[in-house]
């Protein structure tokens, strides 16, 4: 039990030792998240157009194939992807990136 309490004090010594201020945490934190904003903005964009071109191959095949809820299904494939070029561009412009 003692080399347990002991092994608990130094432990809390090592993270108090390495703890940093409050202030230069939240900046940091800030600067990396902003860094990869770009990226993930371009990788929405990106998922945004394969969601397109699987929703045009879906509702040419439905078109062909004489279904009724053509129209229906379109502007459920093209809404998804509105939406997120929309998302993604307002997060940007939110964030002030």
């Amino acid at each position: 039990m003692k080399k347990c309490s002991v092994l608990a004090c130094l432990l809390i010594l090592v993270i108090a030792a390495h703890a940093q201020d409050g202030n230069a945490g939240i900046n940091e934190a800030n600067t990396k998240v902003r860094s990869y904003f770009a990226a993930g903005t371009n990788l929405m964009y990106a998922v945004g157009a394969v969601l397109g071109l699987i929703g045009a191959v879906k509702v040419y095949s439905k078109w062909n194939s004489g279904d009724p809820d053509t129209g229906k299904v379109a502007a459920a494939w093209f809404g998804s992807c509105v939406f997120l070029v929309v998302v993604a561009t307002v997060i940007r412009s939110f964030f002030g990136v």
